[in-house]
């Protein structure tokens, strides 16, 4: 990764902003104000995810050139402080400052967590940008996240997922019945519904249940990290798309009277910094993901869509559980009702231009004519 100028990272963050607060950064307070601070991050990955563990690890390196190493973090991949999937319990008790992950890994304490993350036929990760800086999202999430003792930051996106690895073919909404796959948090509740019985793992577990039969399927991100994670040398079915990740938000969790205790001139930083950690894990999967798809497609990788029927089944199974959680916890129903009412919107206007475009484009690709 190339150096970072302090110079122009501060200017371009007066430019550009990032959060819901203005970003200017004026040097000579920076000056009076700019302790000497070691913090710690956990992050929900292994370290050969790149586009991930890489965004924690690209995040600390730009806070550091951007104080001078005054302010330094240092991130640890998951298991080497706490498991993956206690990433924000940790930050939440104070074990460490921060956190790199999925909110929706802290289903079973609120399943309100997942709003903040990814659930079925929710948002698209243009949307979720959107939703988080312009309609609310930032603040609704930070007066939930609160209550546990933690403040977020929007801090990257896998874009749209895929639907995961399977053993045999998924043809009818009833090949699900009874098979168990790997599938964690909102997403599980309503495979569940349709008869799956879903297991959560963390990333590093996932394969050797797959080899060893103990799981039928799995979902994880997509093509660039579904390789490197080497799923398709044990499942041979590879399912689009992953309908409850149409775009997955991935947070850095910060224990809030850390946060709180910063000078504004640091919390202005992280907040910039998580913006280009958020660009950057956008730019490495679009960047990542077509060559893979190819390569895995080359290595005979079968590609399947889900039927139409089955997507309407899950569909429908969704909007069960909405609104069953939404009859009992508040916090959930308050930020699901904004997110349903941004979606609305927002995909009456993508069928005017984007999709109009992109649809148009997909076609002269099938016709070879790009």
């Amino acid at each position: 990764m190339a150096r970072i100028s302090r110079r122009r990272f501060l200017k371009a963050a007066g430019a550009t902003g990032a959060g819901t607060a203005a970003a200017t950064i004026a040097a000579p307070a920076l000056a009076q104000s700019s302790p000497e601070i070691r913090w710690r991050l956990t992050a929900s990955w292994p370290k050969s995810l790149d586009a991930l563990y890489g965004a924690a690890e690209y995040y600390s390196k730009i806070v550091a050139e951007a104080t001078d190493n005054k302010f330094i973090i240092q991130p640890f991949a998951a298991g080497e402080i706490v498991p993956g999937l206690q990433a924000t319990d940790a930050v939440s008790s104070g074990t460490v400052e921060m956190a790199h992950t999925a909110p929706y890994y802290m289903w079973g304490k609120d399943p309100t967590f997942a709003l903040l993350c990814a659930v079925p036929f929710g948002l698209n990760t243009r949307m979720q940008n959107a939703w988080w800086r312009e309609a609310g999202g930032e603040a609704l999430a930070n007066a939930f996240y609160a209550k546990h003792n933690i403040h977020g930051l929007l801090a990257g996106n896998t874009t749209a997922q895929m639907g995961g690895w399977f053993r045999k073919e998924i043809n009818t909404p009833d090949d699900l019945k009874g098979l168990k796959m790997r599938i964690a948090g909102f997403a599980g509740a309503v495979m569940a519904k349709v008869g799956v019985v879903p297991q959560q793992l963390a990333g590093g577990d996932i394969y050797p249940a797959l080899e060893k039969g103990t799981i039928d399927a799995t979902e994880w991100v997509g093509p660039y990290d579904d390789e490197k994670l080497g799923f398709y040398k044990v499942a041979k079915y590879y399912y689009y798309p992953g309908w409850w990740e149409g775009g997955t938000m991935v947070h850095l969790h910060v224990n809030k009277a850390k946060w709180e205790s910063l000078p504004k001139t640091y919390q202005q930083i992280l907040r910039c910094a998580a913006t280009e950690a958020h660009n950057y894990t956008i730019a490495r999967y679009d960047a990542g993901n077509p060559p893979a798809i190819k390569r895995l497609v080359a290595a005979g990788t079968q590609l399947r869509p889900f039927s139409e029927a089955t997507l309407d089944v899950c569909h429908k199974a969704a909007n069960e559980v909405y609104a069953e959680i939404s009859g009992k916890n508040e916090d959930f129903k308050k930020i699901w009702d904004s997110i349903k009412a941004f979606r609305l919107d927002q995909y009456l206007w993508l069928q005017v231009a984007d999709g109009t475009y992109d649809n148009y484009m997909m076609t002269q690709h099938r016709k070879q004519a790009l």
